[in-house]
């Protein structure tokens, strides 16, 4: 592979703020994509594709390196982020669960999910283009850059997108608090004069985030069999089952005993013990857990939802005594607007 920039490249990161930089000709902004980060490398028909981490993931998206073939410029390097939009209803917006299920070890299993839950790319950075790095130009060179790098394609074959942008602090807002409805995770900014720093947290990234009131269903003691690992968190449907809905973990040690002191003494039963789901990421993880009587509240912090589950582990702010658990119900959850994934890429 002859590039001016050649893998593994460690990405620019970004840190985060509890709300959008507003400084006036300072910040570019753009959606933050909730999906695989991605750096793609193309020299010619030699084609890269590596994680954040460094490791390849062009094997588990074989469409995608069909469309990195055409669609994006024959030598050049972009950052960006591989999602897979799916329909819900009259509109598309990104689907976290079927993109976490591409990654698997069977040729067979990555061929069909290929098919049935095509993948996307998102380019948001140019690291290169043709025999010019562009670590060391400023965003603004970069943008323009990227947006000759993008070849379109016919709308319905185009896997390869270039996300919008703005200097618009105000819309930039908005976004926030509008987007999400399409699956993204919030709002980046970078700065207009600033390089690309691999590796580095240049960025700044605006999460969303909210509260809510669950019934503790159960929990997981801690691997070193000191304390509670996680307690299993459950809201009410409409129909008064209590479904579980995620998991609240990340306690310090003494945190973790004094948790443990306040739920066992709710345990159903000394051999009660239920299976959870298995990890497609870690095989070997032990998803057993302990079911105790629903008559704690437990207030949390979370970002989003992902269908009826929470989309990452929350944060266990503090018990709710005052709380009843059977008004724990999902009526209580922020919806987001419904936005179309279409309102969000560059046309």
């Amino acid at each position: 592979m002859d590039l001016p920039v050649v893998p593994p490249l460690a990405p620019m990161l970004a840190t985060a703020a509890a709300a959008v930089p507003t400084e006036a000709g300072r910040w570019c902004y753009q959606p933050k994509w909730d999906g695989f980060r991605a750096v793609v490398f193309r020299d010619g028909d030699d084609i890269v594709v590596q994680s954040r981490s460094g490791k390849d993931l062009g094997r588990y998206f074989p469409e995608l390196l069909t469309a990195f073939g055409t669609q994006i410029a024959p030598r050049c390097v972009l950052d960006g982020e591989i999602v897979v939009p799916r329909r819900r209803g009259a509109r598309i917006r990104l689907d976290w669960e079927a993109l976490s299920q591409r990654i698997h070890p069977a040729a067979s299993r990555v061929a069909l999910l290929a098919e049935e839950t095509p993948a996307h790319f998102i380019a948001f950075d140019a690291v290169a283009a043709a025999d010019t790095a562009l670590l060391d130009a400023p965003l603004t060179v970069r943008a323009a850059a990227l947006a000759d790098l993008i070849v379109a394609g016919a709308p319905d074959e185009r896997r390869c997108h270039r996300s919008i942008a703005t200097d618009d602090p105000a819309v930039a807002v908005r976004w926030l608090a509008t987007f999400e409805g399409a699956g993204l995770d919030g709002v980046v900014a970078k700065r207009r004069d600033g390089p690309y720093l691999p590796g580095k947290r240049d960025m700044v990234k605006v999460k969303h985030h909210r509260d809510a009131d669950c019934v503790v269903m159960g929990y997981r003691p801690h691997k070193s069999g000191d304390g509670l690992g996680s307690l299993l968190l459950g809201l009410y449907t409409d129909e008064g089952e209590l479904q579980m809905v995620g998991g609240a973990a990340s306690f310090r040690a003494e945190q973790r005993r004094t948790l443990l002191a306040e739920v066992e003494p709710l345990r159903l039963g000394a051999d009660v013990v239920r299976d959870g789901e298995a990890s497609r990421w870690n095989s070997a993880a032990d998803k057993r857990w302990v079911p105790i009587r629903p008559e704690r509240v437990a207030e949390v912090a979370y970002d989003q939802m992902e269908g009826s589950r929470f989309r990452h582990t929350v944060r266990f702010l503090r018990w709710r005594p005052d709380r009843d658990p059977t008004d724990c119900t999902f009526a209580q959850l922020d919806v987001p607007l419904a936005y179309d994934l279409a309102d969000v890429l560059e046309r």
